[in-house]
């Protein structure tokens, strides 16, 4: 049974599911328009900026949850190629959340997240249980350090995405080969979306959790 139709159709899915703007859904229940406000982003820090950390928060969870979902989904559409199916669903579920189809039809403008609560719902999947552990305890330690969410999602990604590589190594792995290149591809993605957050840290003007937008 030929499996293309089923990758598209997967594809199609999750990029669909990746796209719903719940950033820009919840933080107009304040009546605000977050591709108006403070970055224009349509990510978790900026709706905690815009509009509070209880709407951030929950903004944080309905995009990590579109990368769960997807991934899910693609393996009901593709039971007898699972590894396949996640890699498709990861990689697509990013690209929606970070260049949205709705948030095009609202701005005129194909654009979106920056992909980091997605994808780190997509890890939780794929990643080894004790990779989590430690990628998400870096992350918040870095975070109450520094009051820099780019920053530990830098890190994070890079924890995360270079521990993937590395198991991609071991001979005659195909799902750790397969998550490996999903590693490289959503690692490639999120530093890409946080080029400008990269040149404001290293400059020293990069914004801090909690300061208002």
């Amino acid at each position: 049974m030929p499996i293309l139709p089923y990758a598209i159709l997967a594809a199609v899915l999750a990029y669909f599911m990746g796209a719903i703007p719940f950033a820009y859904i919840v933080a107009r229940m304040r009546s605000v328009n977050i591709f108006e406000v403070g970055s224009g982003n349509m990510g978790t820090t900026n709706v905690i900026r815009a509009v509070g950390p209880v709407l951030g928060i929950t903004v944080l969870l309905l995009d990590m949850l579109k990368g769960i979902a997807a991934i899910l989904l693609a393996r009901l559409i593709m039971p007898t190629t699972p590894n396949s199916a996640t890699v498709i669903a990861a990689i697509f579920v990013i690209l929606g959340h970070n260049w949205s189809i709705f948030a095009y039809m609202v701005t005129g403008k194909l654009r979106g997240g920056k992909g980091a609560a997605t994808a780190f719902g997509t890890f939780l999947i794929i990643s080894p249980p004790l990779l989590t552990v430690v990628m998400l305890a870096t992350g918040i330690t870095i975070l109450v350090r520094t009051r820099y969410m780019s920053l530990a999602v830098l890190v994070m990604t890079f924890i995360a995405s270079g521990s993937l590589v590395v198991l991609g190594l071991i001979p005659d792995n195909a799902q750790n080969q397969a998550h490996m290149i999903y590693a490289l591809t959503l690692g490639g993605m999120i530093f890409y979306r946080h080029r400008e957050n990269i040149k404001r840290l290293l400059a020293g003007n990069e914004r801090r959790v909690g300061e208002r937008a």
